[in-house]
């Protein structure tokens, strides 16, 4: 039987993070992990994700070039992005606006309401 749920890419790298993402989205999604730049870019051209979720304090993903890449590619640029960061990083909000991201939210807000953060995205409300 195939699954009609929708593909959320998870570009986070804490484990912590991925599981509560898991455990908020464990009914109406199917989550592909993404550890690196390059899977990122593989996964999404293989699984065509509904959503890719970016940590963008994540060092060892640079969710930047995530972003760019992203919006690169013809085959993903209009894949919305929803992103997370400590609310105090202006520069880090206002340069993942500039780059394209979707929707980007506080760490603490993505907690809160990550499936419904995916639910407004992937349906494209902002």
């Amino acid at each position: 039987m195939e699954t009609s749920e929708p593909t959320v890419l998870v570009a986070v790298t804490d484990i912590f993070f991925y599981t509560k993402v898991r455990d908020a989205l464990k009914v109406g999604y199917r989550l592909e992990k993404a550890r690196t730049q390059q899977d990122i870019a593989e996964k999404t051209t293989t699984t065509a994700p509904a959503v890719v979720i970016l940590d963008m304090n994540d060092l060892t993903l640079d969710a930047f070039q995530a972003i760019e890449t992203l919006k690169a590619d013809p085959r993903s640029k209009s894949i919305p992005i929803l992103a997370y960061a400590n609310h105090e990083e202006v520069d880090t909000w206002n340069r993942a606006k500039a780059l394209g991201v979707t929707k980007i939210v506080s760490r603490n807000e993505f907690s809160a309401r990550t499936k419904d953060l995916v639910d407004e995205v992937q349906k494209g409300v902002r």
